[in-house]
């Protein structure tokens, strides 16, 4: 359960790079940053489900032409695994924690 001042904070970075229609305005520059938008981007995946890179670019696209370097963050960050390029969304025990940095 997330605490209501972390709560707060994931709300402030999405608000703030985020437009109305939910694209990315541009990718966070600042680590913990990046790391709530990347979460709530992965989100919007399916659990289990293998994505081809082809697919998973157009799914980035929907949110932020850099396709290239956000999907590159999924994985260093641990929110997906590559595999003879396939991509898949891992467990979130996995995922890099914004919560946990400074």
């Amino acid at each position: 359960m997330m605490s209501t001042e972390l709560k707060n904070y994931q709300t402030s970075v999405l608000n703030a790079f985020l437009n109305k229609e939910g694209k990315l305005k541009n990718i966070p520059s600042q680590k913990k940053k990046k790391l709530v938008v990347l979460e709530h981007l992965v989100r919007q995946l399916e659990d289990g489900k293998t994505y081809s890179e082809p697919h998973l670019n157009e799914f980035i696209k929907n949110y932020h032409e850099d396709f290239c370097t956000i999907r590159r963050e999924f994985i260093v960050n641990g929110y997906m695994d590559r595999e003879s390029g396939t991509y898949t969304k891992r467990p979130e025990a996995l995922w890099s924690k914004w919560q946990e940095l400074k």
